[in-house]
């Protein structure tokens, strides 16, 4: 007997929607058709698309360190809330995870109390590239993330000669938070007190785009793969956009949402994160980006923090907003108002970071792979509200917001985890697997 069958919806396969039913064993799609057989719970679809699991590839979840903001359990509830079936989550903790005993730490406290599946990022430091080197083969482990611009956290690798030595010795994707902090330092005067519109004038335009320069020309130099987070000027797209292969890079919802002086205007210091966002110029080049395919995945850069925090007088404030649980509304929102296709989120959310990083089983609707799925109703409107945020920090950039089309369930290996804005069941997230590309 089969364990779950999901019946009469239309199912994202090889670019198109197609009206089958998938039959699922033992966490791993068995068949898909028309099914007679029978299963011990069966579920329904109709009216409804049937996507590959989606894949958040950036996320904080503040654990270990700062649990009062967020924790693993926490952070994969709002996820698997928001349609996601699997998370790479940061490095950027108290103490970071940037040693093997720290990495290890980290499977040990997601084991059994994360819903959806997970993998971390190993952090790069100025003096762990030998770690750096051995990390091929390490369970649950997605890739590197260097810090090249300060941000949250205290893992920063600032200086040129230690940038060389994370790419020289990487045997994984190298992540990238793309800031030039000799520029950050140089701009701090330009910050105004209790002025948030001056963030983007601090982290400007030119430390983007220099330390981006660096990065790409260290990655080519070993012909390493980089992947550039959370892009937010024209002039990295334009440059990044000449350098593809083994460079790719994210773009997030925020960005593709919300811009100055806009954004500062409505919610202060809640807008407040790095990089920054930026005036309507960038944010259209932005759109140009993923209209015309140039980025490669879109991330949230979930980054929670207390309101508490959060209303301190900028610059006191710290940097971040939630966003797992709101990615898919907010971009399944962008694909009803046509400013993207569907095909093209499940490039970014799916299928590329599949290939990217080389995860196993995962990103297709295929027989033989894990029964991870994101089932989306495409007119069903919602209304975010900070009550219904999962995340401990209890609020959203999108509160009182109305999207169109919105995550109804999420099945994990075969179990439905999620339906209709309700958590069912025990958190028995795993490791995802990685092939050696």
């Amino acid at each position: 007997m089969l364990d779950l069958i999901i019946k009469n919806g239309q199912c994202y396969i090889d670019g198109e929607l197609k009206n089958l039913d998938v039959a699922i064993k033992d966490g791993k799609i068995q068949h898909i058709g028309k099914i007679s057989e029978k299963a011990k719970e069966e579920i329904s679809a109709k009216d409804q698309i049937i996507l590959p699991g989606c894949i958040d590839t950036q996320t904080h979840f503040r654990e270990p360190g700062s649990t009062d903001t967020e924790d693993l359990h926490s952070g994969s509830r709002a996820a698997i809330v928001g349609g996601i079936t699997s998370v790479f989550e940061m490095p950027n903790t108290n103490p970071p995870t940037s040693n093997m005993k720290e990495f290890q730490r980290k499977l040990d406290l997601a084991k059994n109390r994360m819903y959806c599946n997970y993998a971390f990022y190993f952090g790069a430091t100025a003096d762990n590239s030998e770690d750096l080197a051995s990390l091929k083969d390490l369970e649950g482990c997605c890739g590197i993330k260097l810090f090249a611009g300060s941000s949250t956290g205290n893992l920063l690798v600032a200086e040129e000669n230690d940038i060389d030595k994370v790419f020289q010795n990487s045997s994984k994707v190298v992540a990238v938070h793309s800031e030039d902090e000799a520029i950050l330092n140089i701009n701090k005067k330009l910050i105004k007190k209790g002025d948030v519109h001056t963030h983007p004038v601090w982290r400007s335009v030119e430390c983007a785009i220099s330390s981006t320069r660096r990065i790409v020309k260290i990655a080519e130099r070993y012909n390493k793969k980089a992947h550039v987070l959370h892009i937010t000027t024209k002039e990295e797209i334009d440059f990044l956009s000449q350098h593809k292969g083994n460079i790719t890079f994210e773009i997030t919802p925020q960005h593709l949402t919300m811009y100055s002086p806009d954004c500062y205007n409505r919610l202060g210091t809640y807008a407040q994160m790095n990089p920054p966002l930026r005036d309507k110029s960038h944010y259209d080049r932005l759109w140009y980006a993923v209209r015309n395919n140039l980025n490669d995945t879109i991330g949230s850069d979930h980054a929670p923090h207390l309101k508490v925090n959060k209303d301190k007088e900028y610059p006191n404030s710290p940097s971040g907003m939630p966003g797992v649980q709101t990615i898919l509304p907010v971009m399944l929102n962008h694909v009803n108002e046509g400013r993207l296709t569907l095909k093209q989120l499940i490039n970014y959310v799916c299928e590329n970071p599949v290939k990217i990083f080389g995860i196993k089983n995962k990103g297709f609707i295929k027989e033989g792979y894990d029964a991870d799925f994101t089932i989306v109703d495409m007119n069903k409107i919602i209304e975010i509200k900070n009550e219904n945020i999962e995340s401990k920090c209890k609020w959203s950039p999108f509160n009182g917001d109305k999207f169109k089309g919105t995550p109804v369930a999420t099945i994990i290996r075969g179990e439905v985890k999620m339906k209709n804005g309700k958590i069912i069941g025990n958190p028995k997230g795993k490791p995802l697997e990685f092939s050696n590309y």
